[in-house]
């Protein structure tokens, strides 16, 4: 098996895993429940990412692609935070669903020759300004309290589902759409899991960063598989 082949099974394993690994269950759920299907979910998307040339990058797909690696760091760095704050095993499971998320952002930037933000960087650090003024703010709420700490959860949720659709518009390449398309799965199966948990806190969660509408749109449907 060639270098090439290994690569793409094992971020089609991350894809999978990214948008199973974290459903609607609550803080209790285990982590082996999500693993149903994933063989015939990994072979299948193995197979069309092998059958996905790449192609020349856009100005606004590369820069994609750079802001999207550093968001998916803030999830998983403020998630592992949260999870030493608290020990809720949604952050533990979330978390991991992150990594996943960085893993395939940064498999598209190696593919594409593009220098990693993430490199080299502690957890909480950012080269993008505007990711650090949001991290520390996030986390700073979510030391509070934890439902507080949910609530930060579901926003950082919304937040990707938000750029994600955003980054998408601009995207032509067949192998970043498949990337991005997985990455807001898995943020639509994340919200569903950060919403129960907060209802079952006896709160009414609402929308912060997306719309209400689009909001409803995700709690109100069923968990996704890949």
């Amino acid at each position: 098996m060639n270098s090439s082949k290994i690569t793409l099974s094992t971020l089609a394993f991350a894809l999978v895993a990214l948008t199973t690994a974290c459903g609607g269950g609550g803080d209790d759920a285990q982590p082996q429940a999500t693993a149903r299907g994933l063989s015939a979910q990994t072979a299948a998307l193995d197979a069309s990412l092998q059958a996905t040339a790449a192609a020349p990058l856009s100005a606004d797909e590369a820069r994609g692609l750079v802001f999207m690696r550093e968001e998916e760091k803030l999830a998983r760095d403020v998630y592992a935070a949260l999870l030493a704050r608290w020990n809720l095993t949604l952050f533990r499971n979330i978390g991991a669903s992150e990594q996943a998320h960085m893993d395939s952002v940064g498999w598209l930037l190696t593919r594409y020759a593009l220098a990693d933000p993430a490199a080299g960087t502690l957890p909480g650090q950012f080269a993008d300004p505007s990711l650090q003024a949001l991290h520390d703010a996030l986390l700073a709420r979510g030391l509070l309290s934890p439902v507080d700490a949910l609530q930060v959860g579901a926003e950082i949720e919304e937040v990707d589902i938000r750029d994600l659709r955003a980054i998408q518009a601009t995207v032509d390449n067949a192998d970043l759409l498949l990337v991005y398309a997985n990455l807001e799965r898995g943020s639509r199966n994340h919200l569903r899991a950060f919403h129960l948990n907060l209802q079952r806190e006896g709160l009414v969660p609402v929308a912060r960063v997306l719309t209400q509408a689009e909001y409803d749109a995700i709690v109100q449907s069923p968990h996704e598989g890949g």
